[in-house]
């Protein structure tokens, strides 16, 4: 079992667990918690990927068109974006461990859910239910792994998570098609139960201890209703473009995110702490990058499955195969790029990656009904490889730019900008789907429209790519303060 060595000081929580500021964890110990981290890490980006290959039959079954067909995905991106900050914090609160085990449960219920909903309707609420599991999950997974290692070990560490969750990328659209096409979309959820229940049986099993360093401070819900606020009137009104609604949701979400930082920043104990930003600069521009990264890359797989079997006729699992191209490459330089950034400036590293994705998605601009596959691959290849170089090094830049205190909120940080990121590059998506096709189901005549979407997508997500670039190269270089 992975117990704590009990300190002076130390503070018994509610439920008889301890909260250990000087834990220390055997080498045994740290590996089950890198495994549980790897379980966690694989399903639910697993999931993501599977569901948006299996898009275009969703929309079959249910006769949705482009725009609902994005909600299926966005649905869930919205719930973890709103979700994540709080739950950071209230894990930072009454321990990561329980919102952890918490989150697989909720994550592990709603995936056997979505196996029985028999409605466009429920389908996007339960993916609401998965996406707040989802949330709970990533707020406390990468704080654990940076609460168990020390900075020297935490580049590897985080590179070993990073590639669980490519794996789940890499292995979703082959697996989601194969599984599409022979035994329905409904049995890719299958799939999410024994693995959280593995999960869920190593946490109450093995992982003893608590991690709460912010225990005692009051949870402030005034900014968790503002921050949501915000992020619900951006998304609804990239959705809702180009109705005058759609300006004026985004105008005031815009207003909105303005409020909030400039309320947590007054805050003694805010949900977020912006003063984090404000006070390192490898802080505020890592994760600026990395809110621009995933803004211009995560659609990626979307567009190309719609591409693939509307416009191409490819099946589901033709078209899962080409798209594990990404993620593969993805999964095989994460560690080592991860683990180079525990030696060299993890700035310089994630900004080679950006540009590397930068070629990849121009490249993609320039597909056609005739792009030959040779030429779809090393676009994706160059995507996957820019963003394995990106991600591990940019989270450890930012993990080791705050204090343990903080990891907790630094967490959830991290997934907010992928999730904020991933969603709005859905909501381009979308956005540029409503403009150019509408709010009809997509049928053959409307194939062109949707090659000419694609190609609009990838050049703004080049143009952000490049602008991503400028802001990784703003930042100093790595300075840990733990």
């Amino acid at each position: 079992m992975i117990t704590g060595t009990l300190t002076e000081g130390t503070i018994p929580d509610r439920a008889g667990l301890f909260s250990i500021p000087g834990q220390t964890i055997s080498p045994a110990g740290k590996r089950v918690v890198l495994l549980i981290a790897i379980l966690a890490g694989f399903i639910t980006p697993f999931d993501g990927s599977a569901v948006n290959i299996a898009l275009p039959v969703i929309g079959a079954e249910f006769h949705m068109d482009a725009i609902a067909l994005s909600w299926v995905s966005t649905a869930y991106l919205l719930a973890s974006a709103i979700f994540l900050v709080p739950f950071g914090k209230i894990a930072d609160i009454y321990g990561r461990k329980k919102i952890f085990l918490i989150g697989i449960v909720i994550f592990a219920a709603a995936s056997f859910i979505m196996t029985l909903v028999a409605s466009s309707g429920m389908l996007i609420m339960v993916r609401v239910l998965q996406g707040i599991g989802s949330s709970m999950i990533f707020g406390t997974a990468v704080a654990i792994l940076t609460s168990v290692f020390p900075p020297g070990e935490r580049g590897k560490v985080l590179g070993i998570y990073i590639t669980a969750v490519y794996i789940g990328l890499s292995t979703g659209p082959f697996l989601g098609g194969l599984l599409t096409e022979h035994f329905g979309w409904r049995s890719i959820f299958y799939i999410n139960v024994p693995i959280s229940i593995i999960a869920i049986v190593l946490v109450l099993w093995k992982l003893k201890g608590e991690w709460a360093d912010s225990r005692g401070e009051p949870f402030d819900i005034a900014g968790s209703v503002m921050y949501a606020v915000a992020v619900v009137a951006v998304m609804l009104g990239f959705t809702t473009l180009p109705d005058l609604t759609g300006f004026v949701l985004i105008i005031s979400g815009v207003i909105c995110a303005g409020i909030f930082f400039r309320y947590e920043h007054r805050r003694e104990f805010p949900v977020l702490e912006t003063r984090l930003f404000t006070g390192s600069r490898v802080f505020a521009y890592s994760n600026i990058a990395a809110l621009i990264n995933y803004c211009a890359t995560y659609a990626v797989s979307f567009l190309l499955s719609l591409y693939l079997q509307y416009s191409r006729g490819f099946s589901p699992v033709l078209a899962g195969f080409l798209l594990i191209a990404a993620p593969v490459m993805q999964a095989v330089i994460s560690p080592f790029s991860g683990k180079l950034s525990d030696r060299v400036d993890p700035g310089i590293i994630a900004s080679f990656g950006m540009g590397l994705s930068a070629i990849g998605l121009l490249l993609l601009a320039f597909i056609s009904d005739a792009t030959p596959l040779w030429y779809l691959m090393g676009a994706l290849l160059l995507i996957g490889a820019g963003f394995g170089f990106f991600t591990s090094p940019n989270t450890n830049a930012i993990m080791s730019a705050v204090a343990k205190k903080y990891y907790g909120v630094a967490s959830g940080i991290v997934g907010t900008m992928r999730l904020l990121g991933q969603m709005l590059s859905m909501g381009i998506a979308t956005m540029i789907f409503a403009l150019v096709i509408g709010h009809v189901e997509i049928t053959p005549e409307y194939y062109p429209a949707v090659v000419r979407s694609v190609q609009y997508a990838f050049i703004l997500f080049t143009i952000l790519c490049v602008i991503g670039i400028y802001a990784s190269l703003q930042r100093a270089n790595k300075r840990s303060v733990n």
